[in-house]
């Protein structure tokens, strides 16, 4: 019974055949040469062919070898003795040839052995240079073919076979709609032909359109792994070079690989890498991004028709695609993967957590409304940390507590409780936090507060975490309004307490947020009075800002008023609410951390 070959056997490749072979010649070539060093193996004496022929005529000599400029001679007393003759010198006119002599002279052919040598010198550096062109193209090329001067123009795509995709729809959830949506290609991978006798054509371009960590690239996988096709997965960026023309090489070997093994799937991610509008810039390598383009449009939209090869891409950017790339014929259908709803997170926690070991009182629906804006991947690192968090705290299970806190850690950062502060810091901390906490909570369309804290995170001396009760999908002006009047809390709560000139530079990111709010909700959403009107002035896609320096002035007085209207709402609720800035603001350092319950509390007592 043969013995089988383990996984990772890998067959001989055919220049080390030829190396083998090489060698081989060059060892028999030694090997077939006689022995002509002595005849009993002890070094011979040098003499002269005077004094050779001196001996042979002396009958001194029992035997004679010749061969080529060498002679070697063999004394009656087995002595060896040898001497050099030019090499057309034949035995006579060496004086060799006396019959009356009794030595025994013996001339050793060398055609065999110039055979051999004739082969290998003909042969032999032939052979050499195949096995060393053939050494440097693996060496150059990356070993796989695919890097290195020899590589360029060879795709980058990572193969995953029918055996290697093992992702099913069962492994993507809370995507329902999306699932659906992609369910169709599965069954045309597994059945063209029912599609074909109907006149129907699939798809052959799929655009995933969502926010990162929602599962794009999660779902491609599932549908190569439920039609169990081969799937090809490659980064936009991978096709570029800083040589012209590399990308466009790239692709068509994509395509040319893909469709040898069609039925398949081509799997595109961040497609807005090589996919950007043409003609917005020029040289160096915006045109090698263009000519990949080009090469991409070409095989989507070719004489091929027949071809059961479906293209799939990805991207958070599908404002800045070409249009071309977008229309009928290449990738005409679009896919939006959205971030998930409550349901949905709850759905996505029970799958991480099916390979966790968890308390019995574990309640993912409780994580999941905690978890609001959260993508499938962050949910996926909640329960990563909070498995870290049981571990370190040298537990059996994953429990409550440690979900809860890998929710903040992942929502807000880790605490860093080794920075100190002086008592001043942490007194204006506090009164900052307990500003923004008071400013909301009386705001009617403000999320309400969830967490207040003077430990610091990140860059942040404190926080002051608002967490919706629900998904929101919109907002109106007056909860943009509140948004502002929240965010003004901190710095006027530092004014109020503590004078102008102490406030500190903590509202720096308050403020730009605040501007951002305002700007927006003039020049993108039409809340402004009538002065600028109902209009879009939003100039992210223009050179030039598409409107004159009056209306310019407009805009900055309208943003600027709605600043103003948020501050001074602000600090009329705290002026309102001083006793309460105090007393929350004083318990605040001495707890470091105050709960919702424990905030809503400080207002049931009135």
């Amino acid at each position: 019974m043969s013995k089988p070959k383990p996984k990772n056997h890998k067959p001989r490749s055919p220049f080390s055949i030829l190396f083998v072979v090489a060698l081989g010649l060059a060892i028999a070539s030694l090997f077939l040469q006689p022995d002509f060093t002595s005849f009993q193996g002890e070094k011979p004496t040098k003499v002269s062919l005077t004094e050779m022929l001196q001996s042979y005529e002396n009958n001194e000599l029992a035997s004679i070898k010749i061969k080529n400029d060498r002679v070697l001679a063999e004394t009656n007393d087995g002595q060896s003795l040898q001497t050099f003759k030019e090499e057309n010198a034949t035995v006579a006119d060496l004086g060799f040839n006396n019959p009356d002599k009794k030595t025994n002279v013996e001339i050793i052919s060398t055609t065999q052995q110039r055979l051999w040598m004739n082969i290998l010198m003909g042969v032999g550096p032939f052979i050499l240079i195949v096995v060393v062109f053939m050494f440097l193209s693996r060496k150059l090329g990356g070993g796989d073919g695919m890097s290195g001067p020899f590589g360029f123009g060879k795709s980058r795509a990572r193969i995953f076979n029918s055996k290697m995709a093992k992702t099913k729809f069962a492994d993507v959830a809370g995507a329902e709609e999306a699932k659906e949506e992609v369910s169709e290609l599965v069954d045309f991978l597994k059945n063209p032909k029912k599609y074909e006798k109907m006149g129907a054509k699939i798809p052959r371009g799929i655009l995933l359109v969502g926010p990162p960590g929602t599962g794009k690239t999660l779902l491609a996988r599932a549908i190569a792994g439920e039609a169990n096709v081969p799937f090809f997965s490659v980064s936009g960026s991978e096709f570029v070079e800083m040589f012209v023309g590399v990308g466009a090489s790239r692709v068509r070997d994509l395509f040319k690989t893909a469709k040898r093994n069609s039925p398949a799937i081509i799997f595109i991610d961040e497609i807005d890498a090589i996919g950007k509008k043409r003609g917005q810039g020029s040289g160096g390598g915006h045109d090698e991004r263009e000519q990949t383009l080009n090469q991409i449009l070409t095989e989507m939209d070719g004489f091929e028709t027949e071809s059961n090869v479906i293209v799939m891409a990805a991207t958070n950017r599908p404002d800045v695609l070409d249009k071309a790339l977008l229309r009928p014929g290449r990738f005409d259908r679009r896919v939006n993967i959205d971030l998930p709803d409550m349901s949905a997170r709850e759905k996505i926690l029970t799958v991480h957590g099916s390979n966790k070991k968890l308390a019995k009182d574990i309640n993912l629906k409780e994580v999941a409304t905690k978890t609001v804006g959260f993508s499938g991947a962050e949910l996926e690192n909640v329960f990563n940390e909070a498995a870290i968090f049981a571990v370190k705290r040298k537990q059996k299970n994953v429990k409550q507590l440690d979900l809860m806190d890998a929710v903040e850690k992942v929502a807000i950062g880790p605490e860093r409780r080794n920075r100190k502060f002086t008592d001043k810091e942490r007194k204006m901390t506090a009164y900052h936090e307990v500003g923004h906490a008071l400013a909301g909570h009386f705001c009617k369309e403000h999320d309400p507060v969830h967490k207040i804290s003077i430990i610091s995170r990140g860059r942040a001396l404190g926080l002051t975490w608002f967490l919706p009760e629900e998904d929101q999908y919109s907002k109106t002006k007056q909860r943009l309004m509140d948004e502002m009047v929240s965010l003004h809390g901190g710095r006027v709560a530092e004014r109020i307490i503590f004078g102008d000139n102490q406030l500190t530079t903590g509202a720096s990111n308050d403020l730009e947020r605040i501007t951002a709010i305002a700007t927006s909700m003039i020049t993108r959403f039409g809340m402004g009075s009538s002065k600028v009107g109902p209009v879009c002035l939003h100039h992210r896609d223009y050179e030039q800002k598409p409107y004159s320096d009056e209306t310019a002035r407009l805009i900055d007085m309208e943003i600027l008023a709605f600043i103003n209207e948020a501050e001074i709402t602000c600090e009329k609720i705290l002026q309102d609410n001083l006793v309460k800035l105090h007393t929350i603001s004083e318990d605040l350092l001495v707890k470091e951390n105050i709960s919702r319950e424990e905030f809503v509390a400080y207002f049931e007592t009135q």
